[in-house]
């Protein structure tokens, strides 16, 4: 198992596998649960989403190929491990995709007076889906203090190989401000 650091980049050898993304909530936070959500960009060349079909998340579980599924939408962030989980298959996706972008958002989080100072224990990694196998890991240790979105890493294929950049940065437009860069 590799443990990345910000920046780090690896080579993914599996064609199948599955991005869990997990987080504890601080429990001196706003007295409201925390709606963390997990959203994949399916990007092109361009820099832009492939269709609207392609950014998937709590409402599109599901890629128009296939290739990219989310479990589902975990409301409260409780439990050990991975709090959500988009499964990962290259060898359905669209011939289109170059990049795909993993961001956490914060439900509501203006509304709730929420954001990712109030989050730790923040990770992303990337296990095999038959073996439970973790191949690498990422754990966010900045200390984002007003940010209600997260980049937590990205897949991107160089040269006909994908590989996961471990990204961690933040800003404090939420969703919005994605959906407007991919879109």
């Amino acid at each position: 198992m590799i443990n990345l650091e910000k920046g780090q980049r690896v080579a993914v050898d599996l064609p199948s596998f599955t991005i869990g993304l997990g987080w504890d909530v601080n429990q001196s936070s706003t007295g409201t649960d925390f709606d963390l959500d997990a959203s994949a960009f399916i990007i092109g060349e361009n820099g832009k989403i492939l269709a609207d079909e392609y950014f998937v998340f709590y409402n599109n579980l599901k890629s128009p190929d296939g290739a990219v599924v989310h479990t589902g939408d975990n409301l409260t962030g409780e439990g050990e491990g991975d709090d959500e989980s988009i499964r990962i298959d290259l060898s359905k996706i669209d011939p289109r995709a170059t990049e795909i972008c993993f961001v956490c958002t914060i439900h509501k989080a203006d509304e709730r007076k929420q954001n990712f100072g109030q989050v730790r224990n923040a990770f992303i990694r990337i296990y095999d889906t038959n073996s439970g196998e973790e191949i690498l890991r990422y754990d966010l240790d900045e200390d984002f203090s007003v940010e209600t979105a997260v980049e937590f890493g990205r897949l991107y294929k160089r040269n006909g190989q994908w590989k996961f950049e471990a990204i961690g940065t933040g800003q404090k437009a939420g969703l919005a401000q994605y959906l407007q860069k991919y879109n």
